[in-house]
This record gives C-alpha cells, structure tokens and sequence, in this order.
C-alpha cells in the first residue's frame, strides 16, 4: 500500500516527491543519519561556538556536539518519552538550543520551538497543540511562563532550564531540572535504546514542528519531515561555493523560524561548517562586534538588520569628516563596485571596469568594519528590502542575495546566488523543483521534495494549500522574468514577488490594489520612513499611514522620540522637531510628506493606485506593539485596529 503525499498525523510517515533524474532523484535520508555522517568525517573539528564570558569561545567538536545529544536523547527516554512525542525549545541561540533540537530528533520525536516574544497564552496554545512532554526554557524570564500555564499542559513531564540556575522555591506540577542536570539523567538508558530509536526513524516521518507567525489567528503548525531537512539544505548549499569546515556563520536570528533552522542547525551539518552564537543582545546593538570577532563566510539578515546596518553607516559618513579628495577616492571606488556587480549579474562574466582591484582594495576596509570581508555569500528574505539598501551594500562590494521562501517549503524555494542573481529579484528555483505562476490569479505555485507534510491536525488548510497534484498554493503573487514564454513548462528564470493575494485590497469600485508596490514606492520618496500602511479595502479612494524612524525602548516598544535618517530629513527641511508629535505639527514636514505622496503617485500604473490623503502616526510599527511578526512582517489586521481612528479620519 502505497503512502500518501500528505497527512496532518505527526505519527505518521509520507512518500518522498522523488523524481526520475537529476536532482530530484538524489538518495532520501534522515537528519540522524546526516548528523552522524558529519559527525564520522569531522568529529574532532569544531562545531559550535558560544561567548564564554571571559572575551573568548567555549567550542564543542562535532564529536562533543553528538555526544551531548545523545545524553539528551537517552535522558528524555529515561522519563518515557517516546517516538513521535514533541519537545518545545523557547530561549535565545545557544548550545543548548541546538542539542535539545537534535535530541528530541535523535529520540525519535519532533521538535518544535517558541518564539521568545510569546506572551503565556501563545506559549499554551504551542505546547498543548504539540503535546509537548518536555519543555525547555531559558532562565527565569521563560520558566515563569511555564509556571503560571503548566496547569493546563496535561501531557507536560519536566521543565529544563538552560543559561541561568534553576530559582529556588519554585512551585511546579512537574520536576524542573537545570539542562546539565536533565542530560545526566540519560546515564540509566542503555545505547542500544538509542540505536533503535534513531534506526526506526524514516525519511517520511515527521522531526519538526515550526508554528507559522501568522498575521491572523492562531499559528499554524507546519509539519517538515526528515528528506525535507536533509534534501532542502543539500540543494540550498549546492547554489553556493563550495563550503569546507573552514567556512563559519553567526546564529543570531530566532531558531523558532525556519530560515534560521535551514541556515544555521542543518546546512552547517552537510559540510561540517562552524556555528559561533551571538549574544541575546544582537539586535539590540551586540551584533555588530560579534560579526568583527566571528568575520562569517556567509551571513543572513533580515531586512530591517541591513536597514539597521545601512543607516548607522549613513550616521558615520555624515560625522567623520575626510577630505575632498578622500570622499572623492570613496565614491569613485563605490561607482566601480556598482558597475562591477551590475556586471556580474545573470552569471555573467563581463570582465570588471578599469582599475576595480584598486577599488576592492580601498572597500574591503569598509568590509572589514563591519566584519564582512572573509564573506562570500551575504542572503536576505523573509520580507521586502527597500532597492536603495540593496543598491547601497553593491555599492561597497558587498551584494545582497535575496531568496523567497516559506515554512511551508522548509525555507528556500528562489535564491540568487553568488554567481548568478539579478538585483532587485528572489533569485531562481532550487535546482529539482517545480515552479508555476495561476493564469488567472498571478499566484505562485510550486513542488518538489522541499514542500511540507501537512498542517499538524487541521486538515481543511492542508488541503487548501497543497492541491491533489502536489502544487503548493504559495498565496503570493509573482512574476518570472521568463514566464511570457508559452514554451516554458515550469519557469525557471529570476523571480519577483509582487504581493499576496490576502493582502490585495479591493475597493469599492472594485480594483485589485497591490500595496506592497505602493508602500515600498512611498519609502523610496521619502528616506524618513521606517513604515507606511496603504488601506483602501471597500473604500472610495486609498489613504495611508506614515511611521517615521523613532528610538526603540530595551523591549522594541517604540518611543516618540526621532532617529537616525528622520532627524536628518528634519534638519534638510529646516524643521526644529525631534518628536513624533511635533513633525505632526509642522508645516515642513507636511510638506515633505505632500510631496513625497507626490513622487509616489507618479510611479503608479493607474489612477486606482494613487494615494489621496495620508496622516503620521505618532508611533511606528513594532513586535511589541503587535504589528509585526517576530520576522518583522506586517499584521495589517492589528495595524489598522491600532490605529482605526487615526484611519478613520482620513475618511470622515
């Protein structure tokens, strides 16, 4: 009896979309099997890297890296954990994140972790949706949270704690062990135990649980099975050069997510790469020393982390006071830079403009401030990145490779790479899979061995998402820039995505609006943006609101106070406010905005997309505040309940 492509049972096993040649057709495999190869071949090379608190790395060897994992494994099965039962993992990057996360696998069960930001009741829904028998926490900030919802957490077996002592004088339903103190408890469990856990597992069964952000209601759990893993990083690392154990990058983004699963726990187990964690602070300031001290061969940032990094180099050009002919020489070096990789998009192998290893010689200094210049491949995804970010980075020899991806194709599906990416677009299909744009929606669809298992339990949205055919319905709306071609089956040129179909408002007079478009339009015409929102569903015009660069508390909640690029526009226009409240006021920037609004419209493609009144927000939009995602998407939904009267005045 033949398996089934898909299934929302964790228990379960699914056939493997294998296809009859090329890569496609590579042999299946397990994460286990992965990791203890890897583990055969570089066991006394380094593996991973954490801070140890004294200016220097604690390393553990891939051999010491297995080893703890396996006491992880052997100690959940000592409290009667068995194959298929589900660990949950909420705390910063660190060892311990990785060996419980391999541990729950090498166990035979799933793993699945929590975004750190989760107020108690999200962290219930998880654990109770998962039916988690272990969860572990990092320090007293996490536990806490356990503590007041593990009443409710019926299948809940032990608490561990990693990064700080386990408080004393705790009251909990369950033991709560520190993780040094839970891994020993393994000692008992004899190795053959392990042995037949880790033999019994399958390609097809599921190994992670990673709980979809979502934009509206509660997330969703998206299965991803053993091939999955092992096929998806295989083909991810095959778009790049070659990488050697050698090679290293920094984990720093939440390990809930699956693009810092892919990038930082599986593809470093294909070929023995070293892992250096950074600290819980990262986006908060440390990052930037962190990546001086580790100089990655590869590195991911989101957006926002190289809109972070474009504007404090924007601050520091603007103080350091060089000479004429010191920013001449910068500028001319950053024009050679430009040309070259414009060159070299598309794989092309147009030589390089006169004297560019002069320039490369001049700009690797910049790279090396910021801790890029052993780089070879620097990636971005998960939202839009604005064109002048990408144009920038260029411009010192440092481009961008943007990617698309979804949990729901265990990360990558597009991705430029460093010999063959065009600016501006997410790259090309992974090399064995299926791409194809809805004729009649524009939505994207796609297949392959990446694409999901199922919707843990809820059958109806896996259904909805993967068709009969194995398509799955990316509900984004995309553009190949070969897809015109009626001679092309499955496109496999450069792609843009264009917007989502939820996100498509339609107004009142019935015209399908991407805002995506106009938003990114409306922060290209004005610098002092950190967001905009366009709204228009089943009105008569579209209106939008404006966030300018504010100063974020400790916790990410935004202040009124003005930052970075805001204040320079405030200075540029001769406006005196240094507040949220008084740009509102200010006849400067009222016009800035008008004009802005201005510039905007005109790169619309019709009279239905253009903005006819805006308002500033006396906020931006923020994690905290609930309007972005933990990967910093936009919750339109929450954004405008937030705001509503604000939106509403547009329209009174």
């Amino acid at each position: 009896m033949s398996l089934p492509m898909t299934t929302t049972d964790p228990t379960k096993e699914v056939s493997i979309r294998m296809g009859t040649e090329g890569p496609a057709s590579l042999p299946q495999g397990t994460v286990m099997s992965r990791f203890d190869k890897t583990c055969a071949e570089h066991g006394d090379k380094p593996a991973i890297h954490t801070d140890n608190g004294s200016g220097g790395w604690k390393t553990w060897t891939w051999n010491q890296y297995r080893a703890d994992v396996d006491k992880f494994a052997k100690a959940l099965c000592s409290i009667g954990f068995k194959a298929h039962d589900s660990v949950n993992i909420i705390g910063f990057n660190a060892p311990a994140w990785f060996i419980s996360n391999m541990g729950a696998i090498a166990a035979g069960g799933v793993a699945a972790g929590i975004y750190t930001t989760n107020l108690p009741e999200a962290c219930k829904y998880v654990s109770a949706h998962s039916k988690a028998k272990v969860v572990v926490v990092e320090g007293k900030k996490q536990l806490d949270k356990y503590l007041a919802i593990q009443k409710d957490l019926k299948d809940l077996k032990a608490l561990v704690v990693y990064g700080e002592p386990v408080p004393t004088g705790i009251n909990s339903k369950v033991p709560v062990y520190h993780f040094d103190d839970f891994i020993e408890l393994g000692n008992s469990i004899d190795d053959s135990t392990l042995v037949e856990r880790k033999e019994a597992q399958k390609p097809g069964h599921c190994c992670t649980l990673i709980y979809t952000s979502g934009t509206t209601g509660n997330p969703k759990a998206v299965m991803i099975s053993n091939d999955n893993l092992t096929w998806t990083s295989s083909m991810m690392l095959s778009t790049i050069s070659a990488l050697t154990p050698e090679d290293c990058l920094v984990s720093y983004l939440p390990l809930s997510h699956i693009a810092a699963q892919m990038l930082d726990l599986h593809c470093p187990m294909v070929t023995g790469s070293q892992v250096f964690f950074a600290k819980p602070d990262a986006l908060r300031g440390s990052l930037g020393a962190t990546l001086k001290a580790v100089r990655p061969t590869v590195f991911f940032g989101v957006p926002r982390v190289w809109e972070k990094i474009y504007e404090k180099m924007q601050e520091v050009a603007k103080v350091n006071n060089k000479s004429f002919i010191k920013r001449n020489v910068g500028a001319w070096a950053k024009g050679k830079a430009s040309k070259f990789n414009e060159m070299a998009q598309y794989g092309g192998s147009n030589g390089s403009p006169m004297m560019f290893g002069l320039a490369k010689k001049i700009l690797i200094k910049i790279r090396k401030a910021l801790g890029l210049d052993r780089c070879i491949a620097c990636f971005t995804g998960a939202a839009p990145i604005e064109r002048k970010v990408l144009d920038y980075f260029s411009s010192i020899n440092i481009p961008i490779l943007e990617l698309f991806g979804q949990s729901e194709c265990t990360g990558p599906h597009t991705t430029n790479t460093p010999t063959n990416w065009k600016i501006g677009t997410c790259g090309r299909p992974l090399p064995g899979t299926e791409s194809k744009i809805d004729p009649n929606t524009g939505e994207l669809c796609y297949r392959g061995r990446h694409i999901f298992m199922g919707y843990m339990y809820m059958n109806d949205k896996t259904t909805e998402t993967i068709d009969e055919e194995g398509w799955l319905h990316s509900g984004d709306v995309a553009k190949f820039d070969d897809d015109n071609d009626p001679n092309i089956v499955s496109p496999s040129g450069f792609m843009s995505i264009t917007g989502r179909i939820k996100e498509l408002i339609i107004t009142a007079g019935g015209e399908n609006i991407p805002p995506v478009l106009i938003e990114n339009e409306f922060k290209l015409a004005m610098p002092a943006l950190a967001n905009c929102m366009v709204i228009g569903d089943n009105r008569k015009f579209l209106t939008i609101v404006l966030c300018l660069h504010v100063e974020m508390n400790d916790d990410g909640s935004p202040t009124n106070k003005l930052t970075g690029v805001a204040l320079d526009v405030a200075k540029q226009i001769g406006s005196t406010a240094t507040t949220t409240q008084e740009a509102q006021a200010c006849a400067k920037f009222e016009k800035y905005f008008n004009d802005g609004m201005n510039v905007a419209n005109a790169q619309t493609t019709s009279r239905a997309q253009r903005v006819a009144k805006f308002t500033l927000l006396d906020t931006d939009f923020t994690e905290p505040t609930g309007e972005l995602t933990p990967t910093l998407k936009l919750k339109r939904s929450v954004a405008a309940k937030n705001h509503s009267v604000a939106i509403e005045a547009m329209y009174a």
